[in-house]
């Protein structure tokens, strides 16, 4: 089948990539990093200064790509994928000396601030610290003058904001109040009065105008974290880097998306989900994932010919260049599991109609610059709902050389050994949710080890190094190496653990990693295997 061009131009794509005079996917290179792992004030990675200092360091290292996690609002755990909307910006990446800056803030303000660790995110410090900062910056900015930016902000995202800033507002209201009664867990469905819950329309008047001042804050934030991530983005683009974004298959329980699209999910009467997403025992876990997620109700979504996420994957491609689409196989079928269950082990195959939404996405978006993560339990038909779009897929090398124990354990048609790699694919050392590559090493067997120096013919002692050689050397179009890997870490630098809670996403580097050496290095390597031009 021939492939789809992953990056046809549209009026709201800005992607600068090409395909050559041979047809075929023009080969890049680049680092997996979150904004909140960038170094600096305030105890976690903002959209100020560090942002354009990183994204100075692609560009002199021969890097054009840069991957981050989704970039929404964080809930329970700190995750990026449990998000409260899938169109809002994390606050907490609002850069704080930039309000300085614009003398929306004033450095007396910030006198306050407790001393934060260099390289961990206390988030249970940093939330409530840095939040009592952004609203006061949101209450300066009411107060001002000038509000002619921030107009033209509300009407144009209106199909959104309106529903998030209420919600939020709406969410600290009884999240306050279930706090003073000592209640834990408390949601929208479980906890809010039932009239708002369901949004009774005299409900949602009488919230709005009660918390008028609450959610013109909700807004305000937005406007600040959009005007500082265009930017950032726009100095990406023009030094020829392409942000790579992420949008998880899923939205979190908790979030303006249920709550303001109720029938689009398959939920009780009162909210709460009537089943829940995760995957079956895994690499990652034995019981499985049970991520808690709401499923889709895809008959009614397909019945208004998904129009939400077509709405959604423009909101994506007005925040990023290119979208990884998180678990993929879920568009052809997904573990469905009954709300309740303690582990993700009883649960069953549903399908989804990810052929009918794609090609109404393309119908009505064009061809889209879009990644499959197709790992897990991947079928012959998963693979052709990737492959009839054009879509590449990922190639993890950890997963090559896991129990691998000599020529009885080898299986020399493993997907994921470079030699069986396709040019339309990425290939990553690991992923998030991985052990960083020194981890993984540091936990492996000897038989493993062996196999990969057997492999690779590499008889040195820098084995991170050569899992890096072994993904630029590969004839997949893009190759994406987690910052962790470059830097050569160890698991004290691993982003995420699945199915734990807590500790997780708080890791940060330092100002003095992004060294002169790495730079040469990153460069000559992206140079020798064709990832960077020589010139």
């Amino acid at each position: 089948m021939q492939t789809v061009a992953l990056w046809e131009k549209q009026s709201y794509y800005r992607g600068m990539n090409k395909i050559n005079q041979n047809n075929t996917l023009e080969r890049k290179s680049g680092i997996l990093l979150h904004p909140t792992s960038f170094p600096g004030k305030h105890g976690i990675g903002e959209l100020g200064r560090e942002a354009f200092q990183f994204i100075d360091f692609l560009e002199e290292s021969g890097q054009t790509l840069w991957q981050v996690l989704p970039l929404g609002p964080t809930g329970y755990g700190d995750s990026p994928y449990a998000s409260f909307s899938t169109h809002a910006g994390n606050p907490m990446l609002i850069s704080l000396q930039v309000l300085v800056e614009q003398q929306i803030l004033s450095p007396v303000d910030l006198k306050d601030e407790p001393e934060f660790d260099e390289v961990r995110i206390d988030f249970g410090t940093i939330i409530p610290w840095k939040k009592s900062k952004l609203t006061l910056a949101a209450i300066n900015f009411i107060e001002s003058q000038n509000h002619d930016g921030f107009n033209r902000f509300c009407r144009e995202e209106a199909h959104w904001l309106d529903d998030y800033a209420l919600f939020m507002a709406v969410k600290e209201h009884f999240d306050s109040k279930a706090m003073a009664e000592g209640v834990h867990g408390a949601m929208w469905s479980n906890y809010w009065d039932s009239d708002i819950a369901l949004r009774q329309p005299q409900a949602v008047k009488k919230w709005s105008e009660d918390l008028s001042r609450d959610v013109e804050i909700h807004k305000v934030l937005q406007y600040f974290f959009f005007q500082q991530w265009l930017k950032v983005r726009k100095y990406a683009n023009d030094k020829g880097i392409e942000i790579i974004g992420d949008i998880p298959i899923f939205v979190a329980a908790d979030s303006a998306d249920v709550w303001s699209n109720r029938r689009l999910f398959l939920l009780n009467t009162d909210g709460s989900p009537s089943s829940v997403a995760g995957v079956p025992p895994d690499y990652f876990s034995e019981t499985g994932q049970l991520w808690g997620n709401p499923l889709y109700d895809w008959k009614v979504m397909e019945k208004n010919k998904f129009r939400w996420w077509i709405e959604r994957i423009k909101g994506t491609l007005k925040m990023v260049d290119i979208i990884r689409v998180d678990h993929f196989r879920g568009f052809e079928a997904f573990w469905q599991v009954p709300a309740g269950n303690e582990t993700a082990v009883e649960g069953k195959w549903v399908k989804a109609p990810g052929q009918k939404l794609f090609r109404q996405v393309r119908k009505v978006l064009g061809t889209l610059p879009i990644l499959a993560e197709d790992l897990g339990l991947i079928t012959d038909e998963v693979n052709a709902l990737r492959d009839e779009f054009g879509f590449p897929g990922m190639r993890i090398l950890q997963f090559a050389f896991d129990n691998a124990e000599g020529e009885t354990g080898l299986d020399p048609g493993n997907i994921f050994l470079p030699h069986n790699y396709i040019a339309n694919a990425v290939v990553y050392t690991g992923t998030h949710d991985n052990s960083t590559m020194q981890g993984w090493l540091d936990n492996s067997k000897d038989e493993e080890r062996e196999f990969i120096r057997e492999y690779t013919g590499y008889g040195g002692d820098d084995l991170v190094q050569e899992f890096i050689r072994m993904a630029m050397a590969s004839v997949a179009a893009y190759c994406i190496i987690p910052m962790q890997d470059f830097l050569g870490l160890d698991d004290s630098a691993r982003m995420n653990i699945p199915s734990t809670l807590g500790g997780n996403w708080n890791w940060r580097y330092k100002p003095e990693d992004l060294s002169g050496e790495l730079k040469e290095k990153n460069l000559r390597l992206s140079r020798i295997y064709g990832r960077y031009p020589l010139g």
